[in-house]
């Protein structure tokens, strides 16, 4: 056996790359997360020349629908990406996932890993936005993709593929509900371009954190409740209703810990919303300041109430509230 060959771990989660529907062409109602990642990887055509000898491994981590993805998934799915990255024999993993909340799961990951493993290896989340029964599926092409990214000499960090655009887990986000390219990193630029199974780089690897220390996963994995963290949006006319809606004590759920505010434009906030926000502050519920535009970073501003996300977007600000609540 060559000792130089290496495995590609990939590990299923469902969504739409799962997804089959009654009706050959029906890119709308169809049912995500159908389809085992292990029949997935034996539908793409031409995979072994991808891979040139290396074996690709398969394991079924989840089979959801991604809007309904949870917190319990994803320690699965980190604690069985940090065991795969520690074996010698693997040079990179692979993530299949739904399009609604991939950028959620890529920022959790991209948090966590570096510490755990001084990572130095790439974990590549991929998608569709067509299901399988499709007359023409995107997820085959953005399978081998992400295949070909992960065995890429150098590749490091937490990335994310589709239609053929390479994003890092800071800046992807979701920017479009039908169009198979529907992720962009906004003002920030893709890291590269997959052609033809080779990549054309043109930012560097995505490895370290720019904006807090990364969490434990040893740590996160023994916490059994989340810290309950929700988001707001101002606009025009917001009123404080939501925020002191949120402040009520519920049976069975959780207090409120933590407040992200998508404000408009540089994270501005309707003087309602605001006196809202100050009371759940003084009532102990950390506040972060994000911004609902699609482009640009929340800009520090002298003598601002609150803290700003530090370029986040308001559902990755939201999840970097929690692990630093832990």
């Amino acid at each position: 056996m060559d000792k130089n060959l290496k495995k590609i771990v990939v590990l299923g989660t469902g969504g739409t790359i799962a997804g089959t529907a009654a009706r050959a062409g029906d890119n709308l109602g169809y049912s995500a997360a159908q389809v085992g990642v292990a029949e997935l990887l034996a539908a793409v055509p031409g995979m072994a020349e991808v891979l040139k000898g290396d074996t690709l491994v398969a394991e079924q981590v989840a089979q959801v629908d991604s809007k309904d993805m949870n917190f319990a998934i994803w320690m699965t799915l980190v604690l069985r990406v940090q065991r795969y990255l520690a074996q010698d024999d693997v040079c990179g993993v692979v993530i299949t996932h739904g399009t609604d909340t991939l950028e959620e799961t890529a920022y959790f990951l991209h948090a966590l890993l570096p510490t755990a493993l001084q990572l130095r290896k790439p974990v590549v989340l991929t998608c569709a936005m067509r299901p399988t029964s499709a007359l023409s599926p995107d997820g085959p092409q953005n399978v081998m993709d992400a295949v070909a990214l992960a065995r890429t000499p150098g590749a490091c960090g937490v990335m994310a593929v589709c239609a053929g655009v390479v994003h890092g887990a800071l800046t992807v986000q979701k920017v479009h509900v039908y169009r198979t390219d529907a992720f962009s990193s906004g003002d920030a630029g893709p890291l590269g371009f997959m052609e033809e199974g080779v990549l054309r780089r043109v930012k560097a690897w995505p490895l370290t954190l720019s904006h807090q220390a990364a969490a434990s996963v040893e740590k996160i994995a023994r916490i059994t409740t989340w810290p309950r963290v929700e988001i707001v949006m101002n606009y025009a006319g917001g009123s404080a209703a939501v925020v002191d809606a949120l402040l009520q004590p519920l049976p069975g759920v959780a207090p409120l810990r933590g407040l992200v505010v998508a404000g408009t434009g540089n994270g501005t906030v309707h003087v309602d919303l605001m006196a809202a926000l100050r009371r759940a502050e003084q009532a102990g519920v950390r506040v972060l300041r994000a911004s609902r535009c699609g482009e640009g970073r929340v800009l520090p501003v002298a003598g601002s109430a609150f803290a700003d996300s530090q370029g986040l977007s308001p559902v990755k600000a939201r999840v970097a509230l929690m692990l630093d609540l832990m």
